[in-house]
């Protein structure tokens, strides 16, 4: 390792990508990130870290990054800067215009799961309590809205129930649409070293369409058709039913359901699960025998069972699974979703999405209402009653013109939604799109009226919530660029201009973070003993409910957080995807992420390393497909939903099922008009969860002599 130079300092921080949660060591000299190396005291990574994290410097230059206000002239149609005070005065009012003359229902807030804890809880109080709307959602819905409303449903309350530290001691595994070597390496190395250590008696099962660098660690791979987790899942729990597998003595004191999930999973022997799924039911019949027979099992999931018009049930039928073999509440056991975004926790922390208020209340809930209001100091006829839009239809109120004005933070939707066109239109005949973020130019700063400059890694004091509900302290390291300002005082500079500013004047994060972590006293995300100090010391697990409190590796090893105090089996049953194949469109497309990139690339493009590994999008199609349509190893095609098509290389694999083909989605408009995978997905979403369908669409594929052959 090398030596620091003596003019370096080193601070101890989070990484900003995937939801692992690592913590790094950031080496820092004359201004400038110079290197970064995993921190070895940090609870979740133990000094690991990915090639992501390591190529962090140059993303923290000054090219690519938004650094000045932008206001888009009229005359010309062009950016012209200004001062950030001027941007967010113009912007505060054309909102107070739209809100006097249709309603605060005729504004909306898009943010991330990149934004920091404090930058999530100024805007869910600016906009629940102050603007008097929910049309407040983030990114998140499209990654872990289907987990949150499993956990929900089944155990009274979001997250998971275990930790990482369940990993060390898990004799099965059973990895359900998740590559983790790509999209949560650390995690998956985790995993790999628990097997060398006992590779007698641990064993890895992977439920996925793809054989992905995850498979290389597996003693199973089930390759099932997209969208038939649910029947794969009931036929694994209808053998351990049969074979005497479940834990009735944890059934009948911990949980109720069981009876009509017994029923609902009768007829899904595993000869009737392979007809729909393609696993041979042999294969079937063995992973659930292993996963059954132990009492140390963990699932890890992720996306492949999330995105999806039925992601919840899918999310039901791994949490059954769990819970009828005893997989929950002790060591070395439990389902453990995989969040996608280093923060997406911390908004569903501090209410952040519609529906939610802050310490995992419900809007709908006249107590939570009146607590919250309180709390604010507001009267709480200001809060609103009734959940507002999510991800998806807020953009669709866009087009519709029932939504007029739309604050973006921190994310790309003009790359990122599902039927992309469609997300576009709306953004195009918006009266205001106001976007908040770190780097410029994006597909989303190319719609926008005004672009507001925003701090990013390491420029600013900051807290986030990873997989495992471990708090990590983000250290400030370097100045942004320019005018650039942490998240919280871009939105605390709109609520001045919009006369609330006395109630938004915290001179730091960390008073903010003060306020927000009181609210939680009680709750079942309790963080009333997190502060900045502590967390400067070393990371925190909720619920920590005091100063003294060490924080709570465990949940749920006495009693759930439902009314009963057990936990709820849901009877399920699969269900046709939205967008089933026809003879026009006879191949499923599944979208997904590679390794060396990250979402819509908006950060991990100004990495040379990391865009050299992965320069372009690779469409992966099964010989047999291939040889239909006449595409070549290599060969270019186009690849047509009922939305729009992209053109994009193949490669010609067997390690794909027939008839599905897969896209990876960092790749955007900006990059060329035929290279973003959202020009094919459809938005049809799980009625739940309210999660869309990115996992499943319906699309052919024709050979092209040359890119440019292509539509």
């Amino acid at each position: 390792m090398d030596e620091p130079l003596a003019s370096e300092t080193s601070i101890r921080t989070g990484c900003p990508y995937c939801g692992v949660g690592c913590g790094l060591s950031v080496s820092v000299a004359g201004g400038r990130v110079l290197k970064v190396r995993g921190d070895r005291e940090h609870r979740s990574s133990r000094g690991e870290v990915c090639m992501k994290a390591a190529a962090l410097p140059p993303t923290v230059a000054r090219e690519g990054r938004a650094d000045r206000a932008r206001i888009r002239t009229r005359a010309s149609g062009r950016f012209a800067e200004t001062s950030v005070a001027t941007a967010v005065a113009r912007a505060a009012a054309e909102l107070r215009r739209i809100v006097n003359a249709h309603g605060p229902d005729a504004i909306a807030f898009y943010g991330s799961g990149h934004l920091s804890t404090e930058d999530y809880y100024t805007l869910a109080k600016l906009v629940k309590g102050f603007l008097g709307t929910d049309n407040l959602d983030t990114n998140s819905r499209l990654c872990m809205a289907s987990a949150v409303a499993g956990y929900k449903r089944a155990f009274g309350a979001d997250a998971p129930p275990g930790s990482y530290a369940d990993i060390d001691e898990a004799e099965v595994f059973l990895i359900v649409g998740a590559n983790l070597a790509d999209c949560h390496p650390v995690l998956f190395r985790r995993v790999a070293k628990r097997l060398d250590a006992a590779p007698e008696t641990v064993r890895v099962i992977v439920v996925d369409p793809r054989r992905t660098e995850t498979c290389d660690i597996a003693h199973s791979h089930l390759s099932l058709r997209p969208g038939t987790d649910v029947a794969l899942l009931n036929a694994m729990l209808h053998i351990a039913i049969r074979e005497g597998h479940v834990d009735k003595p944890f059934l009948e004191r911990r949980t109720e359901g069981f009876a009509a999930v017994r029923d609902a999973v009768e007829s899904w022997t595993p000869e009737v699960a392979e007809e729909l799924c393609g696993v041979p039911s042999a294969a079937i019949v063995d992973a659930a025998r292993t996963f059954a027979r132990s009492r140390k099992a963990v699932v890890l999931w992720a996306m492949g069972a999330n995105q999806s018009s039925h992601g919840t049930a899918k999310n039901a039928a791994i949490l059954n699974l769990c819970l009828a073999t005893g997989n929950v509440g002790r060591p070395g056991c439990g389902p453990l979703s995989l969040t996608g975004q280093p923060n997406a926790m911390g908004g569903r922390e501090v209410g952040a999405l519609a529906g939610l208020l802050p310490g995992h209340r419900s809007l709908s809930d006249a107590n939570d209402r009146n607590t919250v209001a309180k709390h604010w100091k507001v009267p709480v006829e200001r809060l609103p009653e009734r959940p507002g839009r999510t991800a998806t239809e807020i953009f669709a109120g866009l087009e519709d013109g029932s939504v007029r004005a739309i604050w973006i933070l921190a994310t790309n939707p003009a790359a990122s939604l599902p039927d992309l066109e469609r997300a576009r239109r709306g953004l195009r005949r918006a009266e205001l799109v106001v976007v908040q973020d770190a780097f410029f130019p994006t597909d989303t700063t190319d719609l926008a009226h005004v672009v507001l400059p925003a701090a990013a890694w390491a420029e600013k004091d900051c807290v986030m919530t990873n997989s495992e509900r471990v708090v990590t302290l983000h250290r400030k390291a370097v100045e942004p660029p320019g005018h650039a300002l942490p998240d919280w005082r871009l939105l605390a500079l709109l609520a001045h201009e919009l006369g609330f500013g006395a109630s938004f004047a915290w001179p730091s994060a960390a008073e903010i973070f003060d306020e927000f972590r009181t609210l939680t006293a009680g709750t079942t995300c309790d963080l009333s003993g997190v502060t900045h100090a502590r967390l400067a010391s070393g990371p925190l697990q909720w619920p920590c409910p005091s100063g003294e409190h060490p924080g709570s590796e465990r949940r749920y090893e006495v009693r759930f957080a439902t009314a009963s105090g057990r936990a709820r089996l849901e009877a399920v049953q699969p269900h046709p995807p939205a967008e089933p194949t026809s003879h026009e469109f006879p191949l499923v497309l599944t979208t997904g992420r590679l390794g060396p990139h990250w979402h819509t690339r908006t950060r991990t493009r100004w990495s040379r390393n990391l865009e050299n590994r992965a320069p372009e999008p690779i469409l992966e199609m099964h010989a047999s497909d291939a040889r239909r349509v006449g595409v070549v190893d290599g060969g270019f095609a186009e690849i047509r939903s009922r939305r729009g098509e992209v053109v994009a290389q193949v490669r010609v694999t067997s390690e794909i099922s027939p008839g599905t083909v897969f896209l990876p989605f960092h790749w955007t408009r900006l990059d060329g008009p035929e290279k973003s995978a959202n020009n094919l997905t459809h938005a049809a979403l799980d009625p739940i969860s309210k999660q869309p369908e990115l996992k499943h669409c319906a699309v052919r594929v024709r050979a092209l002599r040359s890119p440019e052959d292509g539509a």
